[in-house]
């Protein structure tokens, strides 16, 4: 019989924006999920913080940026609350597409990070992730970190080789022989080779296999154009 009791007990939600529209529509949104209840609004953290405090809750579902209040915005906010209520399910709506800004708010260990571009429906599974006590990023979060890390990977390549360096390795990766680069850049088959060789030396690459697979990882060029060599 306990055990029956506590399956249908509803999960208590508190939602957060400072938009009202938006607010309604979550809780319009919320209101059809079966074993749900949403028993608090708020406009800001500071609001959020007094709405926990007051009424307790199973899960929150917040907007990253809530301007007013005495408690902060954006990741200040997330961190206070993680913080100040660790056993409670967090869901973090946003419209950050700054790949920092969203790395920083998964490190403080909320449960979701969605994007409003996301479509709605994934608000739903979100919330199970979450209640699950796993982590769930939304699709557009998602490939903004890929993007970025892609980016990251691509930078440190362009850090370690000289400029002509680089330009001989993505010809070569590109599928280009080195007879061939040379007649493209003008410049002697020897010089070429060396170049290439210092490049793989460089980037501690023992083959053409591991250069071609680094090139690619690295988004030097795309997997495309190594399969259509």
């Amino acid at each position: 019989m306990g055990d029956t009791a506590e399956i249908s007990t509803p999960v208590r939600a508190i939602i957060a924006d400072d938009h009202p529209l938006v607010l309604l529509a979550i809780e319009n949104l919320m209101g059809g999920y079966q074993n749900m209840q949403v028993v608090g609004r708020a406009a800001d953290a500071t609001d959020l913080f007094a709405e926990v405090d007051r009424t307790g809750c199973d899960l929150v579902l917040m907007d990253l940026y809530m301007p007013g209040g005495t408690d902060g915005s954006g990741i200040d906010a997330v961190r206070q609350f993680r913080r100040r209520y660790p056993d409670v399910a967090l869901v973090v709506l946003t419209m950050e597409t700054e790949a920092t800004a969203l790395q920083s708010v998964i490190a403080l260990g909320v449960h979701a990070l969605i994007s409003k571009r996301d479509r709605i429906d994934l608000i739903h599974v979100a919330i199970i992730t979450a209640l699950a006590g796993e982590c769930y990023l939304g699709p557009a979060v998602r490939a903004v970190i890929a993007d970025a890390t892609a980016m990251q990977r691509l930078d440190f390549v362009r850090s370690v080789l000289s400029r002509r360096e680089l330009e001989v390795f993505t010809q070569y990766a590109s599928g280009f022989g080195v007879t061939e680069i040379a007649g493209r850049l003008g410049r002697s088959v020897k010089t070429i080779s060396a170049q290439k060789c210092t490049a793989m030396r460089k980037l501690s690459l023992h083959s053409d296999a591991e250069l071609f697979r680094f090139a690619v990882e690295h988004g030097v060029v795309s997997e495309a154009r190594v399969e259509g060599r």
